[in-house]
């Protein structure tokens, strides 16, 4: 998935918008399982917005299993039934852009498998991706520069090596959201940033080891403020 799909605030009313539209033409039309959707060009013009507004909605129901795309084809209804369909698009359309602490405690949860994945599936290729990350991360923290960036470039390229598609995915959904209010939320003590480099190298170490258990030991460690942050735990 391409995590330009997900839409920024001042998008999402669009985005709700055409969404809601495309499921009244789908009802209107009586379209079933398989059956093809108007081109975007003509959903533009009968919406009154731009293609990449079209292109964007249409995306984000491809990526929740509603329709799907065939290159130089066109977009076609997947093979789900029409009362499904509009009970899974009020959800889409019920759902709000998740919470900072949400997002934190998703990435908890999901890089603790994905650590312990990486472990035992890591290649040769993954190890070099996250070394590179790995230095990067230092360098900036060494030179007192923002490092949120690399930082979470290290922890994608562990997610990367879990070998789990779906993993990866999830974690490039929720990575803009970090990125964008990670300072905002003052979740780390900044000062503690040249800590990270130590609890960096640990848990690199131990996927380079194989040690499954210390890998996600050593994550843990390494989240001990975000545990904090979002269950109030010392």
């Amino acid at each position: 998935m391409n995590i330009d799909i997900i839409a920024t605030n001042e998008n999402v009313e669009i985005q709700n918008s055409i969404i809601s539209q495309i499921r009244d033409l789908i009802n209107l039309k009586n379209l079933e399982p398989g059956d093809k959707l108007p081109s975007e060009r003509m959903l533009s013009e009968k919406f009154g917005v731009s293609r990449s507004n079209i292109r964007e909605s249409i995306q984000k129901l491809e990526f929740y299993g509603l329709l799907k795309s065939i290159p130089q084809s066109g977009t076609f209804m997947a093979d789900i039934g029409v009362v499904a369909m509009n009970g899974m698009i009020d959800d889409i359309l019920r759902l709000g852009d998740p919470n900072f602490k949400a997002l934190v405690e998703t990435r908890i949860l999901l890089e603790l498998k994905s650590v312990s994945l990486a472990a035992t599936r890591r290649t040769e290729n993954d190890l070099i991706k996250m070394k590179s990350a790995l230095d990067a991360y230092e360098e900036k923290v060494l030179k007192g520069e923002d490092a949120v960036q690399e930082d979470l470039l290290f922890h994608l390229a562990i997610a990367r090596a879990s070998g789990n598609s779906t993993l990866n995915k999830l974690m490039l959904i929720i990575t803009p959201g970090i990125i964008t209010n990670f300072n905002r939320y003052h979740v780390c003590d900044e000062s503690k940033a040249q800590m990270g480099i130590l609890e960096h190298k640990n848990v690199f170490d131990a996927i380079v080891d194989q040690d499954e258990a210390l890998a996600k030991n050593m994550m843990k460690v390494h989240f001990k403020e975000l545990y904090s942050y979002c269950y109030n735990i010392d």
